[in-house]
């Protein structure tokens, strides 16, 4: 007995195919160009998208004997690779990343029995200090989870993309998806919802190495650096604690977790230098209300000195040294041709604090 589904047969509709084809094409391909034309309009250019597997490439890369700058965004945007290697003899490996706490990258490198280079750390106390929890330090888990864990299949699709992204200007994960644009939809806080504060938009192009250089159009004033500028504040300020938490509780948790982050710190400096490494500290430049704000809840003589003064490892403060005090143009990062200067400036003071 056959099956009753062995004769079933699906009709095709007499459609003229050929020409949906054609059309289904020509209408992508029209909305593919005006979203260029558009995206393009709103100042976006073809560049790499920052991604987990970009970072993942640069940590590939590390040498047991490599120079290797972590960090935070500055430590991005105000380190040029070419001027460090100039100045040292070895070209760097940019592994700081946008947002983040460096000490999981530090612990990475300090775990790495091969590893017995130089790093080159960014330390903003804010940023360096954030508990486990934080976005800060799931930012740098995150890269580090990917350069762990990555497959063949992740690999070749990065690749790939990265050809499309230097030639494309609307492929911006973090500016042009749709959930990126719903988030730009203005609602008002209420009893049960508090927005987060905004991230700053696309203002930065990078490359296949990570240099990363602010726009021009964010080096002048307008409204593209007011909106970064006007950022800065609510993202470097602390969230309250969460109302669910006893306060008592939330202040012990924090505390432990501060003084646990001083004792992981001196611990991955420890390591790195017993295999004959150096670690040296940048303060790197901040102005403005900004610079105000960082001073006023992590001043100098808090966090900063406490790290170098228990690691033993030499620490270089901006503001310490006149020719290291640049002008910030959205307060917190350097213009790409400052941030040239800035690292030519800096290299003398690198192989001083080398060379203890």
């Amino acid at each position: 007995m056959h099956s009753s589904t062995s004769n079933f047969e699906r009709s095709i509709p007499a459609l003229p195919w050929q020409g949906l084809l054609v059309g289904t094409l020509l209408l992508t391909a029209i909305a593919t160009v005006a979203w260029e034309i558009r995206a393009r309009a709103w100042g976006y250019a073809p560049a790499l998208n920052d991604t987990s597997d970009l970072w993942a490439d640069q940590r590939t890369a590390v040498q047991p004997d490599s120079v290797v700058v972590i960090g935070d965004s500055r430590a991005l945007f105000d380190t040029d690779l070419d001027a460090v290697e100039q100045g040292l003899g070895h070209r760097p490996i940019q592994l700081a990343l946008v947002g983040s706490c460096a000490y999981p990258v530090l612990e990475n490198l300090a775990n790495d029995e091969s590893f017995h280079g130089t790093v080159i750390a960014s330390l903003i106390p804010l940023m360096w200090l954030a508990p486990q929890p934080a976005p800060p330090y799931q930012n740098s888990l995150k890269a580090i989870q990917r350069y762990q864990r990555r497959n063949v299949a992740q690999r070749a699709s990065h690749h790939l993309g990265m050809i499309l992204e230097e030639h494309v200007a609307f492929m911006k994960q973090e500016d042009l998806t749709l959930e990126q644009l719903l988030k730009r939809i203005d609602i008002p806080n209420r009893a049960s919802f508090h927005a987060p504060p905004a991230l700053p938009p696309y203002f930065q192009t990078i490359d296949r190495d990570r240099r990363t250089r602010m726009t021009e159009a964010t080096a002048k004033p307008g409204p593209l650096q007011d909106r970064v500028k006007y950022g800065w504040l609510p993202l470097f300020t602390p969230p309250p604690p969460p109302s669910y938490v006893p306060p008592e509780a939330f202040a012990k948790f924090m505390g432990e977790s501060i003084e646990k982050r001083f004792a992981d710190t001196v611990a991955a400096v420890k390591k790195i230098q017993a295999r004959g490494g150096k670690v040296v500290f940048v303060r790197f430049p901040v102005v403005g209300p900004l610079k105000e704000h960082e001073d006023k809840l992590t001043p100098k003589a808090g966090p900063w000195t406490r790290i170098i003064a228990e690691t033993g490892a030499p620490g270089i403060y901006f503001s310490d040294h006149p020719e290291l005090m640049f002008d910030c143009p959205e307060w917190s990062h350097l213009s790409a041709a400052d941030s040239v200067e800035f690292t030519k400036r800096l290299v003398p003071h690198l192989k001083t604090a080398l060379a203890q």
